[in-house]
């Protein structure tokens, strides 16, 4: 199996002033890039060559592991943003409010977590027990070799940032909060719990009343961010 990068849901500068467009050409262009592209040398003649990227990231290990993991890590980073405000799903709203108190408990524990991890890694919200909880990773590991289920990703590693805020980690996620897409982080809780109408992108698909009514209560069944 050859993994291809990933095409941008976004043009390069729908995420300005906060990431920029350099930013994002240096980032997703080179660093992104690469990852996919060792990967793919590294996969040749191996018992992983044709295998998917989440089985190679819960078995292998050291370069391999790597570079599988920071194709998906960075794939789950760009998903995870949008240019344009979005919303969180009321089944969303419900756990944060439940598991943090309130989104802004949320927002300074996730930035507590984010400024305090010493070098390079990431940042995640997930889904573990049917709790959410915040976790921060090294290098390019991430939840799913743990049996976390993430559910948004930030990357702090300083190619992340740097452009646009040179060391100033705190400036760069304060701006990166903006721009979370919840829809995603919805749409992701929804299939771990395998909810069909809790997230936003499982539209029914039959033309009948009953998909009408699902449908409907899919577009009504947000919150704002």
């Amino acid at each position: 199996m050859k993994f291809e990068l990933m095409s941008l849901p976004y043009e390069t500068t729908s995420l300005e002033p906060y990431i920029s467009s350099q930013t994002i050409e240096f980032h997703y262009g080179k660093h992104h890039s690469a990852y996919v592209n060792k990967l793919n040398a590294l996969l040749e003649g191996t018992v992983y060559a044709d295998k998917s990227l989440e089985f190679i990231i819960k078995n292998a290990s050291d370069a391999i592991f790597n570079n599988a993991a920071q194709v998906y890590n960075h794939d789950f980073y760009w998903h995870g943003l949008l240019g344009s405000p979005s919303s969180r799903s009321v089944e969303l709203s419900d756990l944060i409010d439940r598991d943090f108190g309130s989104l802004d408990s949320f927002k300074e524990l996730f930035f507590a977590k984010a400024t305090g991890l010493f070098g390079s890694g990431w940042v995640w919200l997930v889904l573990t027990d049917d709790k959410l909880v915040i976790e921060t990773t090294q290098n390019a590991d991430n939840p799913i070799r743990h049996k976390g289920v993430p559910l948004l990703t930030c990357d702090v590693w300083e190619h992340a940032y740097y452009i646009d805020y040179r060391n100033a980690r705190p400036d760069y996620l304060k701006n990166w909060f903006k721009l979370i897409n919840w829809e995603f982080v919805s749409d992701n809780l929804a299939d771990a719990k395998n909810d069909l109408i809790g997230g936003y992108s499982q539209p029914c698909n039959d033309d009948n009343e009953v998909c009408d009514y699902v449908d409907a209560m899919q577009e009504n069944e947000h919150t704002p961010s």
